[in-house]
């Protein structure tokens, strides 16, 4: 290389961005970050990888496959991942808060408006053209991660399993993870070849040295390097940052209380939510609606289409969840500033321990690179979460369409079943032009629920 190409390239080569800088972009990534999952981390690879140089191609790659194994929201995980690597705790902090905030306050402003007006003639006509929308979503989200996860068949038939376990015998979607994570890792002894993990991928060129890779090479992130003392440091600060906000509502109002319940609930989901927010769903519906009895199918349905039109994670519909069961039972509270404190709780306990994984599991990436027996668990997770998003989807499709359902008795507990007499034409119509648009068409989310909304409006108002 000639001394001018050397000038040259030293010119253009990304130097670190000081930390007002990074907190600009994080700020600009949580505004932008609609679409679910896929949009955010295709406008995080977009912003940090294509235009920024922050890391390259390879590196963004391992931290997204790490945030894969987690339970939580990955997406705003990989902020966090990224933050903290370029500038400590106080980095990932800002990152993962950043994500998380506009859309966190869209949500509570929306879950206000919704239990205030939502039985004006013209909110009701909006919610039953979104339903319809939501449905149509969550069956695309089937076909995309089945598409990703169904390779062979053993992934079929795990989760063919998931779906018959979750929907006939109500087995409560933790115990179906922790079984697939098993069959996942004695698959990886018997059939190493069935239980291959699937690749995730970006948008993007070849592999380059991006900032971060620069700052490992010339030995800067010694916080990056693991620790005994530093992985016990963040435990005791992070374990009870989570769960003592708990802890405290449980002595203070007691176990049977809606605080105790809303934070010990939503502190499982946190631990439990592999997959992403469609795969929860179907556990926090049935938990919510027939378990606490805190919404009803509708109001569920309801919560998922405000939340696919913010920024940010949509797993904070469970914020909507909160918001509404706290408002029921707001005791001698105003009703708005229990809910208000009951979505603030949930967002905490469903956010704080995303903090945690990445402080505390970071800096042992590395070491989790080239462990088939790990990627053959999350392999054979990520095929039971095809059945539990079906289930989902099935469980929203009913509810949308059929104004009455019955309980098939089953051990107890059985699957959900129509009454056809019950049929809703015009919401089956809606639902059935929902899927068309976004199946055929290609029509986007946020476009669909749109147009779903002013057809709801039209349907609603039509002359008799």
């Amino acid at each position: 290389m000639t001394l001018a190409a050397a000038d040259s390239a030293a010119a253009t080569e990304p130097t670190a961005p000081s930390l007002a800088a990074a907190t600009r972009v994080w700020a600009k990534i949580g505004l932008l970050s609609f679409g679910g999952p896929a949009g955010q981390i295709a406008l995080m690879h977009k912003e940090l990888v294509e235009q920024r140089r922050w890391l390259g191609e390879q590196r963004f790659l391992h931290a997204l496959n790490y945030c894969m194994l987690l339970p939580g929201p990955e997406a705003q995980q990989l902020a966090v991942y990224i933050g903290w690597l370029m500038h400590r705790t106080l980095g990932g902090l800002i990152a993962g808060i950043l994500f998380v905030l506009p859309g966190a306050l869209v949500m509570l402003g929306l879950a206000a408006f919704y239990v205030l007006f939502r039985s004006v003639p013209l909110i009701e006509a909006l919610f039953f053209g979104i339903k319809a929308a939501v449905f149509a979503v969550v069956v695309e989200a089937v076909l995309r991660i089945g598409r990703r996860a169904l390779k062979n068949r053993a992934a079929i038939a795990i989760a063919a399993a998931a779906f018959v376990g979750i929907y006939v015998f109500r087995v409560p979607f933790p115990l179906i993870i922790l079984a697939a994570a098993l069959i996942g890792w004695l698959g990886n002894r018997l059939a190493p070849q069935s239980f291959a993990p699937a690749g995730h991928g970006a948008g993007g060129s070849g592999d380059f040295k991006g900032v971060i890779d620069r700052m490992f090479e010339r030995g800067e992130l010694k916080h990056a390097e693991p620790s005994a003392a530093r992985a016990l440091r963040v435990a005791a600060v992070w374990l009870p940052l989570w769960l003592g906000p708990v802890l405290v509502l449980w002595v203070a109002t007691g176990a049977a209380s809606i605080w105790t319940r809303i934070g010990a609930f939503f502190s499982t989901m946190a631990v439990v939510t592999f997959g992403g927010a469609y795969a929860v769903l179907a556990y926090v519906a049935q938990a919510a609606v027939e378990g606490f009895g805190w919404l009803t199918p509708g109001e569920m349905v309801d919560g998922l289409g405000l939340a696919e039109t913010t920024p940010g994670p949509l797993i904070l519909v469970l914020q909507f969840v909160g918001f509404v069961a706290a408002h029921r039972a707001a005791g001698g509270l105003d009703p708005l500033l229990a809910g208000t404190l009951g979505a603030l709780l949930t967002t905490w306990v469903t956010f704080a321990p995303c903090f945690l994984w990445i402080f505390l599991g970071a800096p042992y990436v590395e070491a989790l690179r080239g462990r088939r027996a790990i990627g053959a668990a999350l392999s054979a997770i990520t095929a039971a979460v095809v059945g539990v998003v079906l289930n989902l989807a099935l469980w929203f499709g009913l509810h949308v369409v059929f104004r009455e359902l019955r309980v098939l008795p089953l051990f107890g507990a059985g699957p959900e079943l129509p009454v056809l007499a019950s049929i809703d034409p015009a919401a089956a119509l809606l639902s059935a032009a929902a899927l068309i648009a976004m199946l055929r068409f290609k029509l986007g989310m946020l476009p669909t629920l749109a147009a779903c909304a002013a057809a709801g409006v039209a349907i609603g108002f039509w002359p008799a």
